[in-house]
């Protein structure tokens, strides 16, 4: 699970190389599937609408989003 410093938006990376993204109180707001090259995603959502991001220094870029790793309990 990947998330922004205040919480609002929840981006869970699934094994199956599905994606759901959650904003705020609206869960499954954006919902698609992924690919991974290196420390490069590639998001196709289900819509049609496409996406990148980057992984550095454990951070995810997503377009104008950073997102955290979020430590599991």
């Amino acid at each position: 699970m990947w998330v922004t410093a205040d919480g609002h938006i929840r981006q869970e990376l699934r094994a199956d190389g599905r994606y759901d993204e959650a904003r705020g109180n609206r869960r499954s707001a954006y919902t698609g599937r992924y690919t991974v090259t290196g420390n490069h995603l590639d998001y196709v959502d289900d819509t049609g609408f496409t996406a990148t991001g980057d992984v550095r220094d454990g951070v995810l870029f997503h377009e104008d989003l950073v997102l955290y790793k979020e430590e599991q309990a």
